[in-house]
């Protein structure tokens, strides 16, 4: 018998944050939403703000007997820039940053730990800050975000390439 577990991660614009997720077997959704802030039911135009305390996040549905919870982390920090504390990339503002949400204390003691592997590992010379928070309220982005990467293609490439992180991750992560 399967077993249905989720993983929740800030990582810049959602829709940067589905794609790497969403190609491997055992994901069985990844949905785009707003985790993190004071204001119940936020839509997209209140989040941008920045001023409600909500992190663009992706929750990850996956099956545990298929990938780990650790193969999910090992996906989740080379698609970041783990030392902006204000943004990632061309996206700034609170909203935008990078963050690990655990949902039991395996995955905060799974995500501590891989956190500080990164910070052992010397790859960066500046601070890991990506931050590690007790899961809270998640709540699902409006529909024209989910699967952005695959409804428009165009524009999701267009993003990706003017927006710094393909060149980040080619330059610091590969």
């Amino acid at each position: 018998m399967s077993k249905i577990e989720k993983a929740t991660f800030a990582g810049g614009c959602f829709w940067c944050m589905v794609k790497p997720f969403d190609q491997w077997d055992g994901v069985i959704s990844v949905i785009s939403g707003y985790i993190g802030g004071h204001l119940e039911n936020p839509t997209y135009e209140q989040v941008k703000t920045g001023k409600t305390g909500h992190y663009e996040a992706v929750e990850i549905t996956y099956d545990s007997d298929q990938i780990s919870f650790e193969q999910i982390l090992s996906l989740y920090w080379p698609q970041i820039d783990p030392t902006d504390p204000d943004g990632q990339f061309h996206d700034r503002g609170a909203q935008y940053r990078t963050a690990i949400f655990y949902h039991n204390e395996e995955q905060k003691q799974l995500a501590l730990k891989s956190k500080q592997a990164l910070e052992a590992s010397g790859r960066f010379s500046q601070p890991i800050v990506t931050e590690i928070i007790e899961y809270s309220k998640f709540y699902p982005a409006e529909d024209y975000h989910q699967d952005f990467y695959q409804k428009n293609k165009d524009e999701y490439e267009k993003d990706r390439q003017l927006s710094g992180r393909d060149l980040f991750i080619e330059q610091n992560w590969n």
